[in-house]
């Protein structure tokens, strides 16, 4: 029990911070804005912490089931990470733009953020880092369509048919889902993978014990027994991670009410904290990738990433919508819609060689400065 304790140490601290807000949740919200700010913040500290042993559980999982399975549940555990920390939050507070400016921030983030400071520091080790130029097309041709259908043409459909073209939303994303998982996973998983050559470098005594503890490891995981525990603890912590969310972003939601109420917080900090609670794991992972000279996983992390942002959270809250008989504002603002487009240019050039260098890198990061500009400015 210690050592999974040991192991699950930022699980076990995010349930000691949520039995200690339930418990004083009352007081902490009454004594005012500042005491339930802090709450909240240390509640969003600790729903960071469950989404990474969700995503680590999740990482194993797909480790051991393979593929496409293992697709799948990396990318479902992500976005429902983000839809429930997302419909909790509406819950609490209805707020119609909180969808489309989670999804756009989430894209911000993903693409000029993760990929455009994991570029650049992977160029500055590294120089040129190849990738499968494949890869970024495929990622970034989807992810226009998917935000056109969905972010820029409801601008344009009257208020009386909104039902009729929600349906149509939620159908022409998990088209599009269904298509790249199977390109993904099956003819065309080509386009998503690259053959790093080996390094020139002799095999030192060290590498060598190093490849044989791994090779004993996977022995003991083929062991009678062993595999099949381990599959049930990391379904059971996935599924009991997901549930402590829930329950950490009940308690977080009415807290961060209160604690940004008549503060003058920018309209769209609530999207940008939630779009990076999700985007917390896929930032360590990207980085790690780019200073290791990986630059194909930090593609498929950082693209991927904001491409199911976009395909799966959209139909479902969607659906949702059309259970409350109420739509989201899912029409991008002028200023958003241009942020995009500069952001997914920028990503089909960048990304159309097969080549990253710290320039590129920069130029991204460049365009997350500025929207973290627009949004402090509350635009």
């Amino acid at each position: 029990m210690l050592k999974f304790l040991a192991q699950e140490r930022l699980l076990a601290l995010a349930i000691v911070v949520g039995a200690l807000a339930y418990a004083f949740e009352g007081s902490l919200v009454a004594m005012g804005r500042w005491s339930a700010l802090g709450a909240a913040v240390a509640l969003i500290a600790a729903i960071v912490c469950t989404s990474l042993s969700v995503a680590h559980r999740a990482e194993l999982l797909a480790e051991k089931v393979g593929d496409p399975y293992g697709t799948m549940i990396l990318t479902l555990s992500a976005v429902l990470v983000e839809v429930i920390v997302l419909a909790i939050m509406m819950t609490h507070e209805p707020t119609p733009t909180l969808v489309r400016d989670t999804i756009y921030a989430a894209v911000m983030l993903d693409i000029n953020g993760i990929l455009g400071l994991a570029a650049l520091m992977g160029g500055l080790k590294h120089g040129e880092q190849a990738y499968n130029d494949d890869s970024g097309r495929t990622y970034g041709v989807m992810i226009l369509t998917a935000m056109g259908i969905s972010m820029v043409v409801p601008e344009f459909i009257p208020r009386d048919r909104w039902e009729i073209y929600s349906i149509f939303t939620i159908v022409a994303m998990l088209t599009l889902y269904a298509l790249f998982l199977r390109m993904q996973t099956g003819v065309h998983s080509y386009f998503f993978s690259y053959a790093y050559p080996e390094k020139r470098r002799p095999r030192s005594a060290g590498r060598m014990r190093a490849v044989g503890a791994v090779a004993g490891g996977l022995e003991a995981a083929d062991k009678p027994g062993n595999g099949r525990d381990s599959l049930r603890v990391s379904i059971g912590v996935l599924v009991f991670g997901v549930i402590l969310i829930g329950f950490l972003a009940e308690l977080m939601s009415p807290a961060l009410d209160v604690g940004l109420e008549g503060a003058g917080a920018p309209p769209i900090l609530l999207a940008l904290v939630v779009a990076t609670i999700s985007a917390c794991p896929e930032i360590l992972t990207a980085l790690r990738a780019a200073l290791a000279n990986r630059m194909q996983s930090v593609v498929n992390v950082a693209m991927g990433a904001s491409l199911s942002t976009v395909i799966l959270t959209v139909p479902v809250m969607e659906a949702w919508a059309l259970y409350l008989g109420a739509p989201f504002q899912m029409a991008m603002t002028p200023v958003q819609t241009v942020m995009v487009m500069l952001t997914l240019i920028a990503a089909a050039i960048n990304l159309n060689d097969g080549q990253s260098n710290a320039i590129e890198g920069m130029t991204h990061f460049v365009l997350f400065a500025t929207f973290l500009m627009l949004s402090f400015l509350g635009l």
